[in-house]
């Protein structure tokens, strides 16, 4: 045995029986689903309380944007790397751990004195979200046995995943203006340490499965996901042709394709590469990619009209998104019970074609726009479209894998949904603006032309356009990001259609019944 090799130790008393299902399932369920919540609620919550936290600690614009992208760049470039650490070391095992260190940096960030210990706080969420996220989904595939009751366990999951961001715009509003920006991290801490309480006396503990940790993919994954995400979010600010930006990419390239060479090379990966071999599982990892895409586009600049446009306040915007909490939750749960009799594909390309008409609807928006004609219908429909997506994509992605390779495709997939966004956010960014400096000439000269001339001094000296005019060119570039939304949605729906079979294998496993076919 080498000194890299894992599961050595002889099994602890909490390592379960043959079944490895938690005498308690609804309370295991509450706290799995309590865990995603807060680790996806943290990639929006701080959203709305920016301007408070540029205030309170002197962030400049440009670097305020790393309060969201340190939490990105070291939760979507560690999740691999998590999900395998579940499969080798005890999945409850990592999932408190990294709750304990999500808990602990949240408290660090709340009590932030200097915009770097803010910094420093969000990516330590970051590595937690990391390691929690990825074996949290795992422990639904161990816990809930496979049929009826785990499709129903997944779709609380799914649900709380893809909901997770409109909570987060809620409960920031809700913190920041009843009580401060800072409760949007100390929030985390309560929360956290009751999960961590519970975690142990209600879910079992995995199997340890005794392998090598595989150290070259563990690293070429993890430095070329996190090149990757860096490279995306540095495009978003800086443009695609920055040094930086290509340099990045090039190294993420060059990693990543390392990265598959040493896992066909190796006996014990760190994400098995036949798990692509499904063209199922790897239809869900591209539609996955393509949803986050929109998602997360959606709620960014849906949050920007709502209170530059409207001019809502941060409780106001927040509950604004309450709606489609409510259309995600309504779709998961329609999806979760009539998978058993229909299988996947019904549910992926409805879905897909429900979300990418919500986003083509909102390609319509312009200043005129009202809260309930403009913004309302099209979130409804892509709420409802996105939770028919999640139950079926995140059951698809982790069903009929083997036990101990569930943390790495639960990883894989948590993986797909942060670079997608990541991807995405940076994508619509540059197309918004672009449209909005080519709206802002044609805004200008009807400015000058009709402007007081008070109003045209405060221009001159700030060299930004007031209302209305500069809600033309938030609106015009919002609504042109909103078509390459609708062709990043384009990419699910075919996969959706061409690539997702509907096989008898499918439907009974998804009903209980025993087969050796996987997803």
């Amino acid at each position: 045995m080498t000194s890299n090799q894992i599961g050595a130790a002889p099994p602890t008393k909490a390592r379960p029986g043959p079944a490895g299902r938690s005498a308690r399932p609804g309370i295991a369920l509450t706290v799995i689903a309590a865990c995603q919540l807060m680790v996806v609620l943290d990639a929006t919550i701080v959203n709305i309380a920016l301007p408070h936290i540029q205030t309170a600690l002197g962030f400049s614009t440009n670097d305020l944007t790393w309060v969201i992208n340190a939490y990105a760049l070291t939760f979507g470039g560690l999740l691999l790397l998590g999900g395998r650490a579940g499969d080798l070391l005890g999945r409850r095992r990592m999932f408190i751990t990294g709750i304990l260190a999500f808990t602990l940096a949240s408290l660090l960030g709340g009590f932030a004195q200097e915009p770097w210990q803010l910094l420093a706080a969000r990516a330590v969420q970051g590595i937690g979200g990391a390691i929690a996220s990825p074996t949290s989904l795992a422990l639904i595939a161990t816990t809930f046995p496979e049929g009826p009751e785990r499709n129903r366990a997944f779709g609380v999951f799914a649900a709380v995943s893809a909901g997770g961001g409109a909570i987060g715009l809620l409960a920031g509003g809700m913190l920041t203006d009843w009580l401060d920006w800072r409760w949007v991290l100390f929030v985390n801490v309560p929360i956290g340490v009751f999960i961590a309480f519970l975690a142990p006396r209600y879910i079992r503990e995995s199997e340890r499965h005794p392998g090598r940790f595989d150290i070259a993919g563990a690293l070429t994954s993890t430095l070329g996901m996190a090149a990757l995400v860096y490279g995306f979010i540095r495009a978003s600010s800086d443009g695609w042709s920055d040094s930086l930006t290509l340099g990045s990419f090039a190294a993420a390239v060059v990693l990543l394709f390392g990265f598959v060479a040493v896992e066909r090379r190796s006996a014990q990966p760190i994400t098995p590469l036949r798990m692509f071999a499904d063209r199922n599982r790897s239809g869900t990892y591209v539609m996955m990619l393509s949803l986050a895409a929109g998602m997360f586009g959606m709620f960014f600049f849906i949050v920007l009209f709502v209170q530059n446009v409207l001019h809502y306040s941060p409780i106001k915007a927040g509950l604004a998104f309450l709606p489609v909490t409510v259309a995600i939750v309504t779709g998961a749960g329609l999806s979760s019970n009539l998978l058993p009799r229909l299988g996947p594909k019904p549910f992926m390309v409805t879905g897909t074609l429900l979300t990418g008409l919500g986003m083509a609807w909102l390609t319509q928006i312009d200043p005129d726009s009202s809260y309930a004609g403009g913004i309302l219908g099209p979130m409804l429909l892509f709420g409802f479209g996105m939770g028919l997506n999640f139950v079926t994509l995140t059951l698809t992605a982790v069903s009929g894998v083997a036990d101990k390779e569930s943390g790495a495709a639960s990883g894989l997939l948590n993986t797909t949904q942060q670079v997608g966004g990541a991807l995405g956010l940076s994508i619509l960014t540059t197309v918004f603006g672009t449209a909005s400096r080519h709206e802002a000439t044609t805004q200008v000269k009807d400015f000058m032309a009709h402007a007081s001339p008070e109003q045209k001094a405060a221009f001159l000296n700030t060299r930004q356009l007031p209302a209305p005019w500069s809600d033309e060119v938030l609106a015009h570039g919002i609504g042109v990001a909103f078509i390459a939304a609708v062709a990043l949605v384009a990419l699910a729906i075919l996969t959706a259609v061409f690539v997702i079979q509907v096989r008898r294998s499918d439907l009974e496993a998804l009903g209980g019944a025993p087969t050796g076919a996987g997803l």
